[in-house]
């Protein structure tokens, strides 16, 4: 399992932060109807649930990551939390992207928890070690179908070359591709909504049950 440290910023100003961590060999596909079904299902949870869009900005894990950024000088307004895209979406009757497999898991556990999750391809990370630090004026990060991100201010994993994942979007670097054999997902629980212990099994079972998951490995960072 790969190591994780915190810049010492991000741990004082959420002290209840949680990451879990879930490796596992896998088999990327186009999604599953079985796999869609339950995607549909959360979905129709969170709308029923969070009926007006403002509403989705009090959800306990969205409003903590938000907090975040604030305290970290990021307007997440302007750089919305992925997890808060996914649920704005829904509130909006657009409906989720149908991807694939482990993007689609990923997508689904985040709905779920209300967590941000970064969901990368293992065999691009560089090197042993993730460093949660924050994000610097002008540093080079291409998000996943965004292009050049500013993510100055933002909570920032990085590997030995760079940064590759933040709340808001991962990087293209280490995304997963329909080659992907090896996952590393990162659960980043900024506050308290459910339970990183069942986010993490319920992650793991997916991967189980859609990705053909094999020599599974998971930890929690308190």
């Amino acid at each position: 399992m790969i190591s994780i440290e915190i810049d010492p910023r991000i741990r004082a100003a959420c002290p209840e932060m949680r990451i879990g961590l879930v490796r596992a060999s896998v088999v990327n596909s186009p999604t599953s109807i079985d796999l869609w079904h339950e995607i549909e299902q959360a979905a129709a949870a969170v709308g029923e649930r969070y009926r007006e869009i403002l509403t989705v900005n009090q959800r306990p894990a969205i409003a903590a990551t938000r907090r975040l950024y604030k305290a970290l000088g990021k307007d997440p307004g302007r750089y919305r939390v992925a997890s808060e895209q996914l649920c704005r979406r829904i509130v909006k009757g657009l409906g989720l992207y149908r991807l694939t497999t482990l993007i689609d898991v990923v997508n689904l556990v985040s709905v779920e928890s209300g967590y941000p999750i970064s969901g990368l391809d293992a065999d691009k990370i560089e090197g042993d070690k993730l460093v949660m630090g924050v994000g610097r004026a002008g540093e080079v990060y291409h998000g996943i179908g965004r292009g050049a991100l500013n993510i100055e201010g933002m909570p920032v994993y990085r590997d030995a070359a760079g940064g590759i994942a933040t709340p808001t979007s991962d990087e293209e670097r280490t995304k997963f591709t329909l080659d992907t054999v090896t996952a590393q997902i990162n659960i980043n629980a900024f506050g308290p909504e459910m339970p990183i212990n069942q986010a993490v099994e319920r992650m793991a079972q997916l991967l189980e049950r859609y990705a053909q998951a094999t020599n599974i490995e998971t930890k929690i960072i308190d």
